[in-house]
Order: C-alpha cells, then sequence, then structure tokens
C-alpha cells in the first residue's frame, strides 16, 4: 500500500474532530487535496456514512429539551430548534452544515484500521490504515468517541435468558416494551432518562451496582468543569478513563424528578445471576422479566490504535493535555476529561496549539 503525505489524520468527524478541524482551518492548515504548495495539510477521515457523529444514531425520544449538556462547535452556533425535536433530527445537519461551512473536505465512509509508527524515529510519520487508502501523517488526532463501543457486563445465565437483551445503542422507543417487564440496568444519564420513559408503559425494574450517589447541585457549567478535571487526572496516570458520575455522582435531572414523582425511581440492587425468565436477586428473590436493557456505557473506540501499544497495565493510555505521554504525535480528544461536548471542543483547540508549536520549534 502507498501512503499519502499529510501534516495531520484527524480520525472522527463527531464534535472533538471537528473542532480539531476548525481549529487545523483557522491556523492556516488545508485540505490536502486544496493545499497550496507550502501549507500545512490535513485530513479528515469518518467511519459514517453521513455528518453527525453518533448523534445520528440515538434514539427518537431523545429531543432537544432533554439532551445532556450540547454545547456548539466552535465558530457556528447551533440553530434554533424547537425543543421537543429529536435530536437526531436538528444535529445532524448542523453537523452537515458546519463542514460546509469552513469547507473541512470530510472524507467518509472511510475506516482507519491501524495507527502504526513508520520506523524507531521518534521525528518520523505515523502510518494510518484505512479501508480506503493509508496516509503517513506528522501527527494524528484521533477522536473516534465511544458510541461504537457499547460495554456489556456478563453475569451468570445471561445466555439462557429467553427474552430480549439490548444495549441502549440499540434502543429505539418505549413503545415496543408496551405492556412488557423491563430490567434496567445502570446508574447513568440514559439509564434514568430510559427508565423514566419506559415506565409509562411498561413495568420497570431498576438495578444498580451501586447505591446512587444523588447531589442535589445543578450540573452546571462550573460542576461539568470540576467532573472534566477529576477524569483528567485518572487518565494522566493510565489508567481507563471512567464514567463523569463516578467522579461527581448523579445529578438531579427533570426526568429523574419525573420518575421519583411517579414511585418509580426505585433502586434494587443487581442481580445475582440472570435466569431463562428474569433475574435472581442476592436474596434469592425472583423478578420475571421479558426484556433487559443495558444502560452500561460505553469505552473509548481505540482499537486501531492497539499497534502503537500505548495500553498501560490498568488498561488505560496516559494522556495530559490531550497528548500521549508516550507518543507524543498522538492527541487523543473526545477520551476521558474531553468527553462532553465542551470539553471536545478545548481539547480540539489545544492539540492544535501543540501541533503548531511543535512546527515552530522544529522551524526555528
Amino acid at each position: 500500500m502507498e501512503y499519502a503525505p499529510v501534516d495531520v489524520v484527524v480520525i472522527g468527524a463527531g464534535q472533538a474532530g471537528l473542532s480539531a478541524a476548525y481549529h487545523l482551518r483557522r491556523r492556516g492548515f488545508a485540505p490536502v487535496a486544496q493545499a497550496p504548495p507550502g501549507t500545512g495539510t490535513f485530513v479528515v477521515i469518518d467511519a459514517n456514512a453521513e455528518a453527525g457523529g453518533a448523534w445520528q444514531h440515538r434514539w427518537a425520544s431523545l429531543r432537544m429539551a432533554t439532551v445532556n449538556g450540547i454545547h456548539e462547535l466552535p465558530g457556528y452556533a447551533v440553530p434554533p430548534a424547537d425543543p421537543q425535536r429529536a435530536s437526531r433530527e436538528v444535529l445532524p445537519p448542523y453537523f452537515r452544515a458546519y463542514e460546509e461551512e469552513f469547507d473541512l473536505a470530510v472524507r467518509r465512509p472511510v475506516r482507519a484500521t491501524a495507527v502504526r509508527r513508520e520506523d524507531d524515529s521518534a521525528t518520523g510519520r505515523l502510518v494510518v490504515d484505512t479501508d480506503a487508502g493509508g496516509w503517513a501523517a506528522r501527527y494524528v488526532i484521533n477522536a473516534t468517541g465511544t458510541w461504537t463501543r457499547p460495554f456489556w457486563p456478563h453475569y451468570p445465565g445471561q445466555d439462557r435468558f429467553r427474552g430480549r437483551q439490548l444495549h441502549v445503542a440499540d434502543y429505539v422507543s418505549a413503545d415496543e416494551f408496551a405492556g412488557r417487564r423491563v430490567v434496567v440496568v445502570g446508574a447513568g444519564i440514559s439509564a434514568v432518562q430510559l427508565l423514566d420513559e419506559i415506565s409509562r408503559v411498561a413495568e420497570t425494574f431498576w438495578v444498580t451496582r451501586r447505591e446512587p450517589d444523588w447531589s442535589e447541585e445543578a450540573f452546571d457549567i462550573p460542576a461539568r468543569v470540576a467532573a472534566i478535571a477529576g477524569v483528567e487526572d485518572r487518565v494522566r496516570r493510565g489508567l481507563p478513563p471512567g464514567s463523569v458520575i463516578s467522579v461527581t455522582g448523579m445529578h438531579w435531572t427533570p426526568w429523574a424528578r419525573a420518575a421519583q414523582e411517579r414511585g418509580v425511581l426505585v433502586r434494587h440492587p443487581m442481580f445475582a445471576s440472570i435466569e431463562a425468565d428474569g433475574v435472581r436477586m442476592p436474596d434469592s428473590s425472583f423478578f420475571a422479566a421479558d426484556v433487559i436493557l443495558w444502560a452500561t456505557g460505553f469505552r473509548p473506540a481505540l482499537d486501531h490504535l492497539a499497534p502503537l501499544r500505548l495500553r498501560t497495565p490498568e488498561g488505560g493510555i496516559r494522556v495530559a493535555d490531550g497528548r500521549a505521554l508516550d507518543e507524543p504525535r498522538l492527541f487523543l480528544i473526545g477520551y476521558g476529561p474531553s468527553q462532553s461536548t465542551i470539553g471536545a471542543n478545548r481539547a480540539g483547540r489545544a492539540a492544535v496549539r501543540a501541533i503548531v508549536a511543535d512546527r515552530a520549534e522544529v522551524a526555528a
């Protein structure tokens, strides 16, 4: 395979990837096919067939009024939208318009299959293999997010369950569970939101591994910044990023309050095992179930980075300020502290600033 030279490969065109591409444009870089001689070059690749990142895959009932912490992309405001419109109807067109507005020339669908070092030189290039050719880059900005890596815990008897099991990544609508008995597993924002929604048409049974730590403080921008700082410490040490909730506790949201008021926000301890027709609790009681909904989060989609051998024994990658400490030509944004939309914007800008500073140092 021949590898086309480029200064920066951005992998992923969600919030983080588009933010990075925008800042590359602002700093004088241009899409590789359009760049005049002597101009810094970049290419953005995205595995999705359409613009919109993970928003295009979200469930239809996730409306603009209930999305958690939408933050607009840099330099281009989110257009006014009816709060009751589905986020997947509003945000993908916004992302598409953003790509066009700043001429980011995203290439899709293109999936990165491997990132590896060209040679043993610390100043050499990183080779990016894709299913549509290869690139030899001075820097790689990885912005692949988590949506494609839903996390399914394993419990005894899971394969014997005769009902339906699904992850929130596969959720469409509460209507498909009408009249059923549904176990909702997980303590995150999505778990509580879907518990509220499904409990209006079905009998629900909510289980979590730990007792939720409810916080009365509003989950506003300062709270989010504090959460980001907590996760940042973890990834600097090479630990798996963990969730924001593991740092901040559970915050009361309108749907959590609604579920509480209707008496369905009743947490049970995690079941001990799964049986053919339901779940067996630690006290040996049994809850008959038709459906188990795993609202158990996602993991970073980083398999293509495996050839770089950056995983620590704890399972994370050591990252500080969005840069891999053990491979400084690699930036991970939308990872760890930059998983939030506001964090993704900041990480995109910081990565580009670091690249520009490196280039200036080499030129001097």
